[in-house]
């Protein structure tokens, strides 16, 4: 009995223990399925969260995203707002050729029977406008176009223009320069620009590697290439000429000097010269310089000199190749000169020259001037021939009524006819020939010179003889009255005169203003011709101009209104980085110290130190050095810096490096010390000037600008 509880019991506790288990492990089930529960709850919470923030995030970046592209679409509109603003070109038919000028690009359409004329300079004597307008002339209509957008280039002149036809036709302007209305601050251009001949729109090229500033520089087009030459830098005190040559890819818009190799034959640093393109290379001639002898005096140089350059792209590395040639002079070559123009006859390959001008030292008169009317030609191909080109004689016509044609009315045909109309008939172009045959006979050469001299005689003082008939406002070609004799068409040769534009459209040569030279007069030209070059006849006169009618403003008739005219400068030059002087520095400047020159108290030995100090300011052995370092009688520093500024500038760079406000600042001290040494004198001079008899206008008009031994002792138009 006592076993058998004892079994039983152990069954009890064996199941109750079981039970306990049993219980501990369904219990621990349900703790951890509750927990479990618990975080699925939260991990269900934060993915909905998650997806709330995710949704607020799409529609956050969607509401982004859409005011992004309105403000890029507002922005755009903004952008083609300002660029047709800034490209919005004007189209204006105006009344006849533009202002007289010289100086400016006239350029032929590389498509279309137009020139294209911009910028250019005019100088009275006394002051010189710039200008950068843009015309478009029209031979078949006689028509002259203005073109204005609010993005071009700035003022200047004695830039360079070539055209190109590819895409509708491209005009690439570089270089150039711009001056003060007294011409006492100058500046050179470095920048280049290209005109849509299409859109009509300016476009100005950058490039990280360019030639440096500069004017008077010659450019032409060689294939895909614009090769530019030489020019000069003037600042007023010195002009560096240059002959550095640079090529332009117009396909890669990148800009590449070619240098001389050592003991090379090179051109010499020269402006105004000649640059031609031929099928073969490049034909330079000519050009005007200075060098600088004794006491840094200028000497002006014309060259007559002629050079070709022969290209060949076809060979590997071609531009580091190139060779300069010096052609022999062969021909009837025109005589010694500077600021002749020549431009390209294309389709006979030859080069069309007109005027000149060359200087001669007189012992009597300084520097007296030979200005030229004559044409001639040079022949591109081969090595090179020139040619006097002269008007051809017509054969004796009779009519019904008797005599000779006089005083009939003569068309201009200009280049409006089609290539077949303009050329000559089949026994002309033997006529023609023969006209341009280097060995013509004595006679035709001893013709031609009393021609040439009786034309010269005519017009050296007397005003052009031909007169356009056209209407004010008329635009169509209108008959041109010749009051010459027919058999004499030498009387239709224009006026002498040098840096006259040049433009060769079809067989048809057009010459537009430049500068005529009486005693020290020049006058800037405004008269307009053509001349059928194919048949040689006479020149058509599409615009007249009448020197009689030139006004010159003499620097004596100026003087009044000198110390205005350098305020009025000085005003307008400020925001120049160049130009600017605080004002603080010239208040006060009239009590400068007396602290250099000692003068006598003899009134015998003013009267000589006045008359000496005149005899040195006349004296033309100065340099320009000593022009500039100079104040002049009646002269205050202000108007003393205004006028020498640049000189100043440049010494004190070379002593002090600085730039800016403070260059200009070392700038006028430099005057400043220079002018209080001479201060003293001045005011004596100007207080003994009626005790001893000495006219202050003789003080003035000898040592002012453009006197003898000055800045602008030669014709600054030598370009």
């Amino acid at each position: 009995m006592g076993s058998m509880r004892m079994v039983e019991n152990g069954r009890k506790c064996i199941t109750f223990r079981l039970f306990n288990s049993y219980r501990e492990i369904t219990m621990g089930k349900a703790k951890k399925s509750k927990t479990g529960n618990k975080a699925a709850v939260k991990a269900a919470k934060k993915e909905k969260q998650a997806k709330k923030v995710e949704q607020k995030s799409k529609k956050q970046l969607a509401a982004e995203a859409a005011a992004e592209e309105q403000d890029l679409l507002t922005t755009l509109e903004e952008f083609r707002a300002k660029w047709e603003a800034e490209h919005k070109v004007t189209e204006d038919v105006i009344d006849g050729p533009p202002s007289r000028r010289a100086n400016a690009s006239f350029t032929p359409d590389p498509n279309q029977p137009f020139i294209w004329l911009f910028g250019g300079e005019f100088f009275n004597g006394s002051a010189a406008y710039f200008y950068n307008d843009l015309y478009r002339y029209s031979p078949e209509k006689n028509e002259w176009r203005k073109y204005s957008s609010p993005t071009f280039p700035g003022p200047r002149s004695a830039h360079q223009m070539v055209a190109t036809p590819a895409g509708g036709g491209k005009l690439w302007l570089f270089g150039g320069e711009f001056a003060s209305l007294n011409q006492t601050s100058f500046h050179h251009y470095r920048d280049m620009w290209c005109f849509d001949l299409t859109s009509h729109s300016w476009e100005r090229i950058e490039t990280r590697v360019q030639p440096s500033a500069r004017s008077g520089h010659r450019m032409t087009v060689f294939k895909q290439w614009i090769v530019l030459f030489g020019g000069f830098h003037d600042v007023g005190v010195r002009t560096n000429y240059l002959n550095d040559l640079w090529f332009f890819d117009m396909m890669e818009y990148k800009w590449q000097q070619i240098t001389a190799k050592d003991n090379e034959r090179w051109p010499s640093p020269r402006s105004g010269l000649s640059l031609l393109s031929t099928p073969e290379g490049l034909v330079l001639h000519g050009g005007y310089s200075k060098i600088y002898a004794a006491k840094n005096k200028a000497k002006g140089i014309a060259h007559d000199d002629t050079f070709f350059l022969h290209l060949d792209p076809t060979n590997p590395d071609w531009l580091k190749k190139l060779k300069w040639e010096r052609r022999k002079k062969v021909g009837q070559m025109p005589s010694l000169r500077s600021g002749s123009t020549m431009v390209n006859w294309v389709s006979k390959c030859m080069a069309i020259g007109f005027g000149g001008v060359l200087d001669i030292e007189d012992n009597d008169e300084g520097l007296v001037s030979e200005v030229y009317n004559d044409l001639y030609g040079y022949q591109l191909n081969a090595n090179g021939r020139w040619l006097l080109l002269n008007l051809k004689k017509p054969k004796k016509k009779k009519i019904k009524d008797g005599g000779n044609l006089k005083n009939k009315l003569i068309f201009p045909t200009g280049a409006c006819k089609n290539p077949d109309a303009d050329s000559p008939a089949e026994g002309e172009h033997e006529e023609y020939d023969e006209a341009m045959d280097l060995d013509e006979d004595d006679k035709l050469e001893e013709e031609r010179l009393k021609a040439e001299q009786a034309i010269r005689d005519q017009l050296a003082h007397a005003k052009q003889k031909a007169t356009l008939s056209a209407k004010a406002g008329s635009n169509q070609l209108q008959p041109v009255v010749q009051d010459c004799d027919e058999d004499m068409p030498e009387q239709t040769i224009p006026l002498a005169r040098f840096n006259p534009m040049l433009a060769i459209l079809k067989n048809t040569l057009y010459i537009y203003g430049g500068i005529y030279e009486s005693g020290d007069k020049e006058y800037t030209l405004q008269s307009f011709y053509s001349l059928a070059l194919d048949k040689m006849d006479r020149y058509i006169c599409l615009r007249d101009d009448d020197i009689d009618n030139h006004e010159w403003y003499e620097e004596s008739e100026n003087e009044s209104n000198e110390e205005e005219n350098s305020e009025t400068d000085s005003t307008e030059d400020k925001g120049s980085s160049s130009d600017e002087v605080e004002a603080d520095q010239l208040e006060g400047t009239d009590d400068l110290p007396l602290n250099s020159l000692t003068l006598s108290a003899n009134q015998e030995e003013l009267k000589k130190k006045v008359e000496a100090f005149m005899g040195v300011t006349k004296s033309a052995e100065r340099s320009t050095e000593e022009v500039m370092s100079t104040p002049l009688p009646g002269e205050t520093l202000k108007l003393f810096y205004d006028r020498t500024r640049e000189y100043w500038s440049q010494k004190a760079y070379s002593t002090s490096q600085h730039r800016g406000k403070e260059l200009r600042r070392d700038g006028f001290s430099h005057a400043e010390e220079r002018y209080s040494e001479y201060k003293p004198m001045l005011e004596e001079i100007e207080r003994i000037q009626a005790a001893a008899g000495i006219d202050a206008a003789d003080v003035q008009r000898g040592t002012g600008p453009g006197a003898s031994g000055g800045l602008n002792q030669d014709s600054r138009h030598r370009r």
